[in-house]
């Protein structure tokens, strides 16, 4: 396959897929309402060194192996459904804002209302919130073995195939990017203000619902 072949169609397929809603989606809207900008991006980022892990084991060729192996991906559905409730289980427990940090949000501290729940908030911590979110998506290994192996030929050489890798995670990082900044446009986050911690608990419902749903299925 040319390299500009492969290119158009890896970035027309990826596009597609970071852009259907799942829990990195989920994840990010509620990192970015909640926090604003830097903490979304942070988080989109940890989503993005997450897709490099599947990138690097598809390479490989460990992909097929995992998609194949119902006892793996079994474990990946209960990891990956065990950590989004953890997720949501925090977003559930978002209590209001005060009064000063909605009508005055230039002023809005760092540190979100809520952070009896979100105990650690440091960047470390929301990066490794993104990643994890990422890695444990069962779906990957499925979504990557259709990747290198139905979509790409598997003559591609190796640096053919980072390339493409590489390619994906630029893709993914500026979707979530476009996501972060639109939702993080001061007018929208002030209409939010009053019913944030709402957002929380919808948002952080429909993780656990995600995570439910995955651990259901594998069984």
């Amino acid at each position: 396959m040319e390299f500009w072949h492969g290119f158009l169609l890896i970035t027309s397929v990826h596009l597609l897929a970071a852009a259907s809603p799942g829990p990195d989606f989920v994840l990010v809207s509620q990192q970015t309402l909640s926090k604003g900008r830097r903490t979304g991006l942070i988080c989109s980022l940890g989503i993005t060194l997450g897709l490099a892990v599947h990138i690097t084991y598809s390479v490989l060729g460990l992909a097929t192996v995992i998609a194949h192996s119902q006892p793996l991906l079994t474990a990946i559905k209960w990891l990956g459904g065990a950590y989004l409730i953890y997720l949501g289980w925090q977003g559930i427990g978002a209590k209001p804002a005060s009064d000063l940090a909605i009508n005055v949000p230039q002023q809005r501290p760092i540190q979100h209302p809520t952070q009896d729940v979100f105990k650690d908030d440091s960047t470390l911590a929301t990066l490794r919130r993104g990643f994890f979110c990422n890695v444990f998506n069962p779906k990957a290994p499925v979504y990557f073995v259709a990747i290198f192996t139905l979509v790409l030929s598997p003559d591609i050489p190796l640096w053919q195939l980072s390339i493409y890798g590489v390619w994906m995670m630029v893709l993914q990082m500026a979707w979530f990017s476009t996501v972060v900044m639109l939702l993080s446009i001061p007018a929208i986050l002030k209409r939010f203000g009053r019913v944030e911690h709402w957002i929380d608990r919808i948002l952080g419902s429909a993780m656990i619902a995600l995570g439910l749903n995955l651990i259901l299925r594998s069984r």
